[in-house]
């Protein structure tokens, strides 16, 4: 059986879930849901990155240990996810014990290769990215991306020969043009890559929140280095070891050069296979700012799915924006798009067959309907993770099966033929749609696939 290994970022749990968290979370589970049923074993990994300065400073405020403190917002991002019906295979953290036993070997494999040594590291260190920027990277003296103002640090560190892997990782993206996708993105790491690479710091003494060097017990390691590594570690586990290399991870876009760049480099220095790609998506604003805690722009879960529910939400983030591209989140686009396409849409084409099919009834003949959905541009898009174009070909066909009830008069002709080819039409549309709303098409197959069909309850109340 082919396999299709599919993961998240494993995210920071210094605050409850957001949107941002949920866009790429629920990226992965319609990816993962579409492989499965396409017959392939499939490994969704999601998880939480429990170590590092920011989590010991978000910990210490709350005046609870890092451990604590993480367990309790790790619990936040799996409701989280129960509630928005993500169906993950495993939840990795990095205080699990299996992955510290990976990220310690690996230490002590590229440590004994050469490729780390000790030094001393100056340079901007924002807290918030758990990541160094030079002086020109900064705006008006803060981070590029969190905008607070940036410290500067001194201190012994151990150093990975980063710029060892430069032509290598060039060569890389040369021989793998979908390494890196969307497109646009792969040309942004190259040009940066040429400019050449500076050895990375991969230790910490400032604070003892991480995995102690297997080789310099007053270091930890720098959380990048063990975080990335989450990746590999979940395939160590006994009968997940053939899901290695990872088929695709989705990030966003503001860590892919840790990803397209870091995260291949140390691979290749532990002699380990390559990811197959790695896909940065957009950013989710909210009045046109990145969706940012520290900024005070967020949409949390629930307040997310409170608006037109669960499945509403899953539709509207997927169908708003081209995934890859940045989106602008707003109540009002939403409800739209719940009363215009899911109610009177879908609903509306719901509700009406199966009130005419108990009214009617049904004969079996050839579903000529059927061969007007073009489900090879639906495979092909699905599989370019074109999920906008994806719903945008089903809901198509949905527009040519409402047409046809209208072109058929089957409330006068009592056509059960025509009844039998929208039955199997329906059957169809929800199996495509599983992956984007799970419980309203479950709901479809169910009330479709039954000896007696009756007419539907409302799926989608108008808000």
């Amino acid at each position: 059986m082919e396999k299709f290994y599919i993961t998240t970022p494993i995210y920071y749990p210094n605050d409850i879930p957001h949107i941002g968290h949920a866009y790429t979370t629920l990226a992965a589970d319609i990816s993962a849901r579409w492989n499965r049923l396409r017959g392939k074993r499939v490994f969704f990994l999601t998880g939480t990155d429990d170590h590092g300065k920011k989590i010991a400073q978000a910990a210490e405020k709350e005046n609870k240990n890092p451990k604590e403190f993480t367990d309790n917002l790790t619990l936040k991002f799996k409701e989280a996810w129960k509630k928005l019906n993500i169906d993950y295979d495993r939840f990795i953290r990095t205080t699990d014990k299996d992955h510290e036993e990976v990220v310690i070997d690996i230490l002590k494999k590229v440590y004994n290769k050469g490729d780390i040594y000790k030094g001393e590291y100056e340079g901007f260190y924002c807290t918030a990215c758990e990541a160094y920027y030079t002086e020109k990277d900064l705006e008006e003296g803060c981070c590029p991306v969190h905008k607070t103002k940036i410290e500067k640090l001194k201190e012994k560190s151990y150093f990975f020969r980063l710029s060892k892997y430069q032509d290598k990782l060039l060569d890389l993206y040369k021989k793998n043009p979908d390494f890196i996708l969307p497109k646009d993105k792969r040309k942004e790491i190259i040009n940066r890559v040429k400019e050449g690479l500076k050895d990375l710091s991969i230790s910490r003494t400032s604070f003892d929140w991480g995995i102690p060097l297997p080789f310099d017990k007053e270091h930890v390691c720098y959380v990048w280095f063990d975080a990335l590594f989450n990746y590999y570690s979940a395939t160590r586990e006994k009968g997940k070891e053939e899901f290695w290399p990872t088929d695709i991870h989705f990030i966003g876009k503001d860590i892919l050069w840790f990803h397209a760049v870091y995260w291949p480099a140390f691979l290749l220095s532990a002699g380990i296979d390559l990811p197959k790609k790695i896909f940065a998506h957009g950013w989710w604003t909210f009045n046109k700012e990145k969706i940012s805690k520290s900024r005070g722009k967020v949409i949390n879960i629930d307040e997310l799915i409170a608006i037109a529910g669960v499945d509403s939400a899953r539709y509207f983030l997927f169908r708003e924006t081209s995934f890859g591209k940045d989106g602008d989140f707003s109540e009002k686009a939403l409800i739209e798009r719940h009363n215009n396409e899911l109610a009177d849409k879908l609903g509306n084409l719901v509700s009406r067959v199966s009130a005419l099919i108990e009214r009617h009834g049904i004969d079996k003949t050839d579903n000529s309907l059927l061969k007007k959905l073009n489900l090879k541009k639906i495979e092909i898009l699905f599989d370019n993770y074109e999920f906008d174009k994806v719903l945008n070909e089903i809901f198509g066909f949905i527009d040519i099966c409402n047409e046809y009830v209208q072109s058929k008069k089957i409330w006068e002709t009592k056509d059960k033929k025509a009844l039998y080819e929208l039955k199997e039409s329906i059957l169809k549309i929800s199996e495509l749609l599983w992956p984007f709303i799970p419980e309203s098409a479950e709901k479809i197959k169910h009330h479709f696939s039954a000896e007696k069909i009756k007419k539907s309850k409302i799926l989608f109340k108008k808000i």
